[in-house]
């Protein structure tokens, strides 16, 4: 097994106040909900930024988690490794080329498990629909307290229903006022007809700074800026 290094900077108390109360609610809504795929409705909506850190989140409790990047056409999570040889991703695995073993990280400053996308595929869908992928998640349900599932979009690409079918809920990231109602809608539709539970959403790039609360400036100047530097 290899052992990686993240690049991931402190968060400031704030954000790390709201990823405490989504790890809340996560953690609320049972323990037969283990296997999360965390969607969004577009590209840049911080979905990968807020999966990584609800899965460090749920380790500093001691949390035995995996964080698996599932978004294969445009992986973000793999440019977030700053030291530490990458090989093998999930589109190896679920291709055939290679076994779990060989794609499975451990990163050094959490002790959190984590599988790369890996080559960028010709047939994204395909792979996450197949048995293998399915396999891979029953597999890692018996083995982790979480898994966190970060996949594509789904209001551009069908790929996250793919995934969403073998999962226990999912939760989708959606940006403040860049949304429309009617794309959030198409993608709980989409969720829907998988028939995996919609445990919630996260309203992310929210400005607070005029909400006329005690909190509301500092949210809105480290919660807003902060997940909209680092795009999907």
């Amino acid at each position: 097994m290899e052992y990686i290094e993240l690049a991931r900077p402190e968060l400031p108390y704030e954000i790390n106040e709201e990823l405490k109360v989504l790890r809340a609610n996560l953690q609320f809504c049972g323990d037969d909900k283990k296997v999360i795929c965390i969607t969004s409705c577009l590209a840049s909506e911080g979905k990968s930024t807020i999966s990584l850190n609800l899965a460090c989140s749920l380790r500093e409790q001691h949390k035995n988690v995996l964080l698996i990047d599932a978004d294969l056409r445009k992986s973000v999570l793999r440019r977030k490794v700053v030291s530490g040889k990458v090989q093998y991703g999930l589109v190896h695995y679920l291709s055939g080329q290679c076994d779990l073993e060989s794609i499975l990280y451990r990163v050094k400053s959490n002790n959190l498990m984590m599988i790369f996308a890996g080559a960028v595929p010709p047939n994204p869908s395909e792979l996450l629909g197949g048995k293998r992928m399915q396999e891979l998640l029953k597999s890692a349900r018996d083995t982790f307290d979480y898994v966190i599932v970060d996949a594509p979009p789904l209001g551009m690409v069908v790929d996250a229903a793919m995934v969403a079918q073998y999962c226990d809920g999912a939760a989708v990231v959606v940006s403040a006022n860049d949304v429309s109602y009617r794309a959030a809608q198409d993608v709980v539709r989409r969720l829907d007809n998988t028939k995996c539970p919609i445990l919630g959403v996260v309203l992310n790039k929210v400005d607070r700074r005029h909400s006329g609360k005690y909190y509301g400036k500092y949210y809105g100047r480290y919660y807003g800026k902060y997940y909209g530097e680092y795009g999907e």
